[in-house]
């Protein structure tokens, strides 16, 4: 039936019940299983889970499981033992490393061994998806397809969820308006939805820029800490006015605002970096702590949008080589790399000596 979600929305669905504390059943040849996001669990939910027997597990990113000496039996990430008296408590402070140093003794943590972690996997990849801290309470279901009719929840198909999210959405043309900006009154803003109900993504032309020669182009990550409140923690902010102002000096540009806020992780886990930060620890640490890589961004989406619009070429506005591969991977010929170094200042100095040392930017 033609009215019926496809994956891309049924995952969409998913995302959104992670988000609000609903549960989610998975279900593929590796079995089928409950979820439920460890950030948006509440007590009465994990009463309930309890209820239901079985042992779950709480699935966390190897990163996370590297800070609690937890073994990663499965690689990419470990499937941590609950204790038979587990309380909310206990599980949030197991996802959330915000009380490591005041209450380091966690454990010891026991990871299971035995089994695949497929379901897992993908657990995370959904909470990932949805902003949350990736920690995942996974219980085995015997039949999930009935469980999940019964109780109203979201039914998930493993294998086809995995490719979706594996996978880009593609981006569509919204619409686009004359903008007249302080940098050049030729401006116009272009705004780009992509087919799983993520986050909307934006490219401001400046000038008439050709098609056929390559343009002047940033790929700007949303910054909303330092892009409009003036944050004096990053050189966010400093990189989009200056990047703005070399275009309208130029006459021509596009620059992409891309929403990927926090690399990727959201603006609340964003803050839950620096607060880590404010512990003594550095970006990309913070990060780890957290559970996250370093830089969860897909810059795939600028391309994507290049590409949309028009251009194949571009001199890139960037110190980060990572976007210069990307372009290249998909299609979009990078013939120069132009330097953009703006807005260190006292507060930033480690941050960006940290991404030179960790991150391979070029500064």
């Amino acid at each position: 039936m033609t009215l019926a979600p496809d994956i891309s929305e049924i995952v969409a669905r998913a995302r959104s019940d992670l988000r609000m504390g609903v549960p989610v059943v998975l279900s593929g040849e590796q079995g089928v299983a409950l979820i439920l996001a460890a950030e948006t669990l509440d007590a009465q939910r994990l009463a309930d889970l309890r209820a239901l027997g079985g042992a779950p597990v709480l699935a966390i990113t190897a990163r996370r499981a590297e800070t609690l000496k937890a073994r990663p039996y499965d690689g990419d990430l470990a499937r941590v033992m609950l204790p038979p008296d587990v309380t909310l408590a206990w599980l949030r402070a197991v996802a959330d490393p915000a009380d490591d140093l005041k209450t380091p003794m966690k454990g010891p943590l026991a990871s299971a061994r035995d089994g695949v972690a497929d379901l897992h996997r993908l657990a995370i990849a959904l909470v990932k998806s949805a902003r949350l801290l990736p920690s995942v309470l996974v219980l085995a279901l015997p039949d999930g397809a009935r469980f999940a009719a019964r109780n109203s929840l979201t039914l998930v198909d493993t294998l086809a969820a995995t490719e979706h999210l594996n996978e880009m959405s593609p981006l569509h043309p919204v619409i686009s308006a004359h903008l007249p900006l302080q940098v050049s009154e030729a401006g116009r803003l272009h705004i780009f939805r992509p087919e799983d109900g993520g986050e909307e993504h934006y490219a401001i032309e400046i000038g008439k820029p050709a098609r056929d020669a390559p343009v002047l182009a940033r790929l700007h990550s949303a910054c909303f800490t330092g892009d409009l409140m003036g944050s004096l923690k990053c050189d966010c902010g400093p990189q989009l006015r200056g990047a703005l102002a070399q275009m309208g000096a130029e006459g021509a540009g596009v620059l992409l605002y891309l929403n990927q806020e926090g690399r990727g992780i959201g603006l609340a886990n964003k803050m839950r970096a620096y607060s880590l930060q404010d512990q003594g620890f550095d970006t990309v640490e913070a990060n780890h702590r957290l559970g996250f890589e370093d830089d969860e961004r897909d810059f795939r989406i600028g391309a994507q949008i290049l590409t949309l619009m028009g251009f194949s070429a571009v001199r890139l506005l960037t110190n980060n080589p990572a976007k210069i591969a990307m372009m290249g991977q998909n299609g979009i010929e990078v013939v120069e790399r132009v330097p953009l170094r703006l807005g260190e200042n006292p507060h930033n100095h480690a941050y960006l000596a940290t991404k030179v040392a960790k991150s391979g930017h070029l500064l």
